[in-house]
């Protein structure tokens, strides 16, 4: 009953998203382990069916029945891609048009390839018609006491009778001389993978961008033969808890455990059957190049695009060069600094995301940002210019996209607090809450972003760009229709309306003056009190409002005025 009570704590009651059983189920979009590989079924979705589930206003749950069904699909998914695979790195012998003639049948640990006669009318005309000729049913009899011409011989008789016509051979040279000499032998898996070993390193001398290949397998190809044959360490995003490992996403500390651990614990892992669970879009890999090096000749290499070149030219490595490259460099020694343009940053986060500005995969139409990944961009598409409204259904507020209303609910009204403190078990609702409880109760360094100008220091990194334009670049962007102000924000824009348009609706309680602004309204209730802060430092004469002591300087302390 325990044991039940728990399975049931990770699973959510609802209904499923496919086939609309009510129960107890599993999240779309929640990452879970399968016999240790890494699930998400609304990714699932996408790369079986290219469906992008929508699950904004409609359930998020998927039952087991689906799951089931879904994890078959993909697999004979799969399967099919990996067929594809063995034939477009297999020569015209498996896939040419005369496939019929081998037909390799599994019979235990063995392959057996049976190549069966090809029957022809192409003879020469020194043939001896009565000698060789089919019968009422297409059927040959028995072939004559000499041996046939050779297939070879046949088709070449064949062309031989149309000289001025431009034909096409059936098969390449020697393809049926060559079907001829397996007839009656037994090719173990051994043999034919020794023959897809030397065709793929015959093909990594040859120019591979002239063949089709897909997106996909170009990336995984790149991503791969750089991985394996230098030092660079795969790991994910940094989290609160360190370097988590790009295969298992174990969290490492430092640089030297996540290396350790990769080299261990993964050195025998398939790099490209790990790659190929994830769509073509999504592909991108972190790695730390620190003291990068060529695994093959031990030479030191610059950067990725130097290894790149490096492993094509000199080793002849299979390279796709025409595509986009998807391995993100960083040093994690240094990882506040950009491998490529040497920005310092203040977080891993704005690291990571300043990357997107060197790897401009995918570029919003709207307003021309690049994006390593189309996930990224469809994020941002979704959260800057597709418009909405989204209501609050607790308390009405209405938001422009979904996930800005899911954050505001999680957080004022759920009290969700999503960001745990990495030293002690506090939890927080927002990131900067949980930075300055870092700073006042571990003693961590608070996070400072330094203006370059004047020194001023910000604990935002968006108030250090609003400092800059309008301080230092002296932005002013938006102007004012009737009589040309302009200012800085639309805030300031619509405080100044006010004298256009503004109606006078804040009253004085005492002698009913009334006001467009508040804040003038306030300053006028300083005569009723008799509120004299304003106090000359030369003569002590105090004053209720501050222009007024600026008039007494400047008339009766005319020195005093530094204006």
């Amino acid at each position: 009953m325990e044991g039940a009570r728990q399975r049931r704590d990770i699973l959510t009651r609802g209904a499923c998203r496919c086939c609309a059983a009510a129960g107890y189920h599993r999240e779309l979009m929640k990452e879970y382990n399968f016999e240790g590989n890494r699930e998400v079924y609304a990714e699932i979705f996408m790369e079986c069916f290219n469906i992008n589930l929508d699950t904004h206003n409609t359930s998020n749950l998927i039952c087991s029945s689906c799951i089931h069904r879904l994890r078959d699909a993909n697999s004979f998914r799969e399967m099919v891609l990996a067929g594809q695979r063995a034939l477009q790195d297999v020569d015209p012998l498996q896939r040419g048009e005369f496939a019929q003639v081998v037909n390799l049948l599994n019979d235990g640990d063995e392959v057996v390839v049976k190549v069966e006669e090809v029957k022809t009318e192409c003879r020469s005309e020194d043939d001896d018609d009565d000698d060789y000729v089919p019968d009422d049913n297409g059927d040959y009899g028995d072939p004559p006491s000499s041996p046939p011409p050779s297939p070879d011989a046949r088709e070449a008789a064949l062309l031989s009778r149309y000289p001025g016509a431009t034909l096409r051979p059936r098969a390449p040279p020697g393809f049926l001389q060559h079907c001829h000499r397996l007839r009656d032998k037994i090719i173990t898996a051994r043999d034919v993978e020794k023959i897809l070993i030397e065709q793929e390193s015959m093909a990594a001398k040859l120019d591979i961008s002239s063949n089709y290949i897909t997106e996909k397998r170009a990336h995984i190809i790149n991503i791969s033969t750089m991985i394996e044959n230098s030092n660079v360490t795969p790991f994910r995003s940094k989290t609160t808890h360190g370097y988590p490992c790009f295969y298992c996403r174990k969290a490492l500390g430092t640089l030297e455990e996540l290396k350790s651990h990769t080299n261990q614990d993964h050195k025998s892992i398939d790099v490209k059957k790990f790659l190929y669970k994830y769509g073509p879009e999504n592909i991108v890999v972190n790695v730390d190049v620190t003291d990068l090096k060529c695994k093959i000749c031990d030479s030191k290499i610059a950067n990725l695009s130097e290894l790149k070149k490096h492993l094509n030219q000199t080793h002849k490595k299979q390279m796709c060069l025409k595509y986009t490259d998807r391995l993100v460099p960083f040093k994690l020694e240094k990882d506040l600094v950009c491998q490529i343009c040497d920005g310092t940053f203040q977080t891993f986060g704005a690291v990571e995301r300043h990357m997107n500005l060197h790897f401009r995969n995918y570029v919003c139409k709207e307003c021309g940002t690049g994006f390593i990944t189309k996930y990224r961009l469809k994020v941002h598409v979704k959260s800057i210019h597709v418009g909405g409204n989204y209501p609050c259904e607790v308390c009405g507020k209405v938001f422009p996209s979904y996930q800005k209303k899911k954050t505001h609910t999680d957080a004022v009204h759920k009290l969700f607090k999503r960001f745990k403190c990495p030293k002690c078990s506090v939890r927080f609702t927002e990131y900067f809450a949980r930075q300055r409880h870092l700073v006042e109760a571990h003693g961590a360094a608070p996070i400072k972003y330094k203006c370059n100008v004047c020194d001023r220091e910000f604990d935002r990194k968006y108030n250090l760009s609003r400092h800059l334009k309008k301080d230092h670049l002296k932005e002013k962007n938006n102007e004012c229709e009737t009589c040309g102000y302009t200012c800085f924000t639309v805030t300031e824009l619509k405080v100044h309306m006010i004298k256009h348009v503004g109606e006078r609706t804040h009253e004085c309680d005492v002698c009913k003056k009334a006001y467009a602004r508040k804040k003038t309204l306030k300053e006028h209730m300083k005569i009723h009190t008799n509120d004299r802060r304003h106090v000359c430092a030369v003569c002590g004469q105090a004053f209720i409002q501050k222009c007024s002591l600026k008039g007494h300087i400047k008339t009766h302390h005319p020195e005093l005025n530094m204006e």
